[in-house]
């Protein structure tokens, strides 16, 4: 039973899906998040995937999902970036996202 639950622990430690849900208040989020007008002003850079499965790790491919419930990571969406927690550019390409400043990573596990 021991070696069932530390498995379990492993594997949720390990697994950093990003499906993000969008709060309305910012109360209701884990992380608030500023969209910078240029990529090298990001902490990280976020490809919006189409489908749940390739929202996969932690490197900035991330899913909007609708509801809360079904949600990794609730982030709320700041008007000034002093307000952030995290700065990122979203990209339009899967092969552009990552982590541009790996000290914030911490921020989406």
């Amino acid at each position: 039973m021991k070696k069932i639950i530390t498995i379990f622990f492993l594997f949720t430690l390990t697994s950093n899906a990003q499906n993000i849900y969008s709060a309305e208040y910012k109360s209701q989020a884990e992380v608030n998040i500023y969209v910078v007008d240029y990529k090298s002003q990001a902490d990280l850079l976020v490809y919006k995937v189409d489908y749940k499965s390739q929202a996969k790790g932690n490197e900035g491919l991330w899913f909007f999902v609708d509801y809360k419930s079904q949600a990794d990571l609730k982030v709320f969406f700041v008007d000034y970036k002093s307000q952030a927690d995290l700065k990122v550019f979203f990209v339009d390409y899967k092969s552009q996202a990552g982590w541009v400043s790996k000290e914030k990573k911490h921020l989406l596990y």
